[in-house]
């Protein structure tokens, strides 16, 4: 006997926000689901308990995606390291082997909580992608019957990004060009869930912003200017607003001259410095593993984000 449906894989989707497709680069969406939480309660005449559901939420959506064609998203997180808070509208469309759509999930009123930057690293041979969490406050999912068929609208030049050309840049600090590694990090946005007594959904209004540390490593015979800001910094005790720095994190195309955006940082101090492991009879290069805080960035590209 024929079956009548089919399943079908999950590899192919794509993002709209505020009417515009995004970047064709997509490599996973997943969340903005509606749950209930859960209510377990003793009672006094039986041994057993109670459960049930009260207040319901909405997951947010986490997205991977590439930075080429992705202009609208790029000026969103530009936006919102600037505290210019905005809310967007979207869909992320699923669809089947043949394009077509078989499942769309609307949002509205999103918020973008979470901006993670991948960990670069001169060594990688590995392409480079951004991570986001978005928090709607509504969404209507629904399952279509041969709807339309998607249609990447992404740039075509993904492949000048990869985790292995980058530039470090602390002013004053000019070796630290040499540095090799810096870890993923993430630009978190907080949020406040309001419940009011006529919704049945939060509201969602934001509140602090939080930046992160910046974490690397660059060779020992370079660190002499790195080692001196610590002696001071930290060790002597020189932690006025003169001793921070600033500084920026370049991503770059491969011919390694080519900036296809920036992270611009503002008030940096060093926070940890250590020599890292030392094994017996190891041929690896010996590096100073660095801990930064930073107290506030922004995304400069010019007219490039998005690359396009």
């Amino acid at each position: 006997m024929t079956l009548q449906k089919r399943s079908y894989t999950s590899g192919h989707f794509e993002l709209m926000i505020d009417g515009h497709k995004t970047t064709a680069y997509l490599k996973s969406v997943d969340g903005g689901h509606v749950k209930a939480n859960a209510i377990d309660e003793p009672i006094g005449p039986h041994n057993q308990r109670i459960k049930h559901t009260s207040t319901v939420e909405i997951e947010p959506f986490s997205i991977d995606f590439g930075i080429s064609g992705a202009k609208d998203i790029m000026r969103w997180v530009q936006m919102a390291f600037n505290k210019e808070i905005s809310r967007r509208s979207g869909m992320i469309t699923h669809a089947n082997f043949d394009l077509r759509a078989t499942y769309e999930h609307e949002f509205y009123d999103a918020l973008l909580t979470e901006v993670t930057f991948p960990a670069l690293d001169g060594s990688s041979k590995e392409s480079a992608f951004m991570k986001m969490k978005i928090q709607p406050e509504r969404v209507v999912p629904r399952k279509v019957s041969n709807g339309p068929a998607i249609t990447g609208a992404g740039g075509t030049r993904q492949k000048l990004w990869t985790a292995a050309n980058f530039r470090f840049n602390i002013d004053g600090l000019d070796d630290m060009r040499y540095t090799n590694k810096i870890e993923s990090f993430t630009v978190k946005q907080g949020i406040k869930k309001l419940y009011t007594g006529e919704d049945r959904f939060p509201q969602i209004e934001p509140t602090n912003l939080q930046f992160p540390h910046i974490v690397g490593t660059i060779s020992l015979e370079y660190a002499d200017q790195l080692l001196k800001w610590h002696q001071d910094y930290v060790m002597k005790g020189t932690r006025d607003d003169r001793a921070e720095k600033t500084g920026s994190l370049e991503f770059l195309a491969p011919d390694l001259k080519t900036t296809l955006f920036q992270i611009n940082l503002f008030e940096m101090g060093i926070h940890a410095l250590q020599i890292q492991q030392s094994q017996a009879n190891q041929d690896s290069i010996k590096r100073v593993k660095f801990d930064l805080y930073v107290g506030r960035m922004q995304l400069d590209g010019g007219g490039s984000l998005g690359m396009e």
